[in-house]
């Protein structure tokens, strides 16, 4: 059930056929699968997808769940996507001129508390 949703966001199923793939999808394609993922899969499963990564084993794929979700970090933004592939072979998006491409937000429902972090750090932002 929650490979089917993911695979809602056109990033998401290109990360997910990637990994069924066994390629090496980079530390930020990790960091984004991650981030977002980890809404929608224990963290068994989570780290289970992660190891078909061939550069990511077990230890690195357990450390970067705990990462994400100790610091609760939220799915990351269409321009963050962008600016982290700069930085890596592997094409996180894989249709970086469509600008309704990679945006995890317009194709996923993430709960709720996503949601209301995110309009807090735009209120504090907004009041400094």
């Amino acid at each position: 059930m929650a490979v089917k949703e993911l695979r809602k966001s056109d990033v998401m199923a290109h990360l997910l056929e990637a990994l069924d793939q066994k390629q090496d999808i980079g530390h930020y394609g990790r960091l984004t699968f991650a981030m977002v993922a980890r809404h929608f899969m224990s963290e068994e499963e989570l780290v289970t997808y992660l190891q078909k990564d061939p550069d990511c084993d077990e230890r690195e794929a357990r450390s970067l769940y705990q990462q994400v979700q100790g610091k609760d970090y939220n799915p990351p933004k269409r321009e963050r996507i962008l600016e982290w592939q700069k930085n890596q072979d592997f094409q996180i998006c894989p249709d970086s001129d469509d600008p309704d491409a990679c945006n995890v937000y317009k194709d996923l429902q993430f709960p709720q508390d996503v949601y209301e972090h995110i309009s807090e750090y735009y209120e504090q932002k907004s009041n400094s």
